[in-house]
């Protein structure tokens, strides 16, 4: 029964995942493509100049959304999410009604979600922790009486 709730658990935030990254992926698609209209015009909330902030608006919604999908670093991966989220909904549209905010929001308590429960046992998250976790993965040298490590005669 607790297999059975895992793995129904597991469905439910793969399809999150997929769900939501594939969504926001969307924008950070478009970004690219306009990257040279928005590139001199692009909202710098930290000073960090139209051209960077952009850079890290795609690098968020496109290479963290890329992430997301996978199950690959995927608490790390919401971080700069939330920040794209956070500027969204507290910065670019701090003048606008909340029908425009809204999806921000909805967006940002997704990747909130997804940062406290993690990507679920279907990514490749899950994949590396039960297959390489405890250094399973690194390589281990050979013992000293195989051919590998003997010395030449």
């Amino acid at each position: 029964m607790n297999s059975t709730r895992e793995t129904i658990k597991s469905i439910g935030l793969l399809m999150l995942r997929v769900g939501i990254g594939g969504l926001m992926l969307v924008h950070g698609t478009g970004k690219i493509q306009g990257f040279s209209q928005m590139a001199d015009s692009f909202p710098d909330p930290f000073g960090l100049g139209s051209r960077l902030s952009l850079i890290l608006a795609i690098s968020a919604e496109a290479g963290c959304s890329l992430l997301l999908i996978a199950g690959a670093a995927t608490r790390l991966a919401t971080i700069p999410l939330m920040v794209t989220m956070l500027v969204a909904l507290f910065y670019i549209h701090r003048a606008d009604p909340w029908n425009v905010k809204e999806l921000a929001a909805v967006y940002l308590l997704v990747y909130v979600s997804l940062l406290l429960t993690g990507p679920g046992r279907f990514s490749l998250d899950h994949w590396w922790i039960t297959k390489c976790g405890n250094g399973k993965c690194v390589h281990e040298p050979a013992t000293s009486g195989s051919p590998r490590n003997s010395a030449p005669d």
